[in-house]
């Protein structure tokens, strides 16, 4: 399983339950690395998608508390475990998590990669992605060119998991 996002300087990921950043450039990758794969999510970051729809050409679970939960084109877990059994027949390879906090919170320890774009500014933000920098276990495997795209520099990071080991 991998982690997906993009964060600022001091990792924050979202503000008002909408991100903080909208890259042209880092949607498109987010596009291409979750397509036909399996994404997993918090209620709150689907209800942030585009009229609180599920990605298309994905898999999408959505751990939620609410037990009564149904929409359509969505599979709900109630709890991180339940979330996890759901994705365990899936290509661990094209399993995403994306977010909210308190999901990748949960769920990193069971990822292998992540896939951060990291966007050099520190906006206001009341919700944040674990520090991997902060963390042993994650050291970084590749990191591409410091690229500007009118007002924000970013740069896509791709951390690895220790406890694991790469194919």
């Amino acid at each position: 399983m991998n982690a997906i996002a993009a964060v600022s300087l001091n990792w924050g990921i979202g503000r008002g339950n909408d991100l903080l950043f909208h890259i042209s450039e880092d949607m498109k990758r987010f596009r291409a690395l979750t397509s036909g794969g399996t994404v997993i999510m918090g209620r709150k970051t689907l209800e942030s998608m585009p009229n609180g729809k599920p990605l298309p050409k994905r898999r999408n679970i959505v751990i939620t508390r609410n037990t009564d939960f149904v929409q359509e084109g969505v599979e709900a877990a109630h709890s991180v475990q339940e979330a996890l059994d759901m994705a365990a027949g899936d290509d661990p390879d094209r399993v995403w998590v994306i977010g909210g906090g308190e999901i990748y919170a949960a769920l990193l320890p069971y990822c292998r990669l992540c896939y951060l774009t990291r966007v050099y500014q520190q906006p206001p933000c009341d919700v944040f992605f674990p520090n991997l920098d902060a963390r042993r276990e994650w050291q970084i495997l590749r990191s591409g060119a410091i690229v500007s795209d009118g007002s924000l520099d970013y740069q896509f990071i791709e951390y690895v998991n220790q406890s694991f080991s790469l194919p």
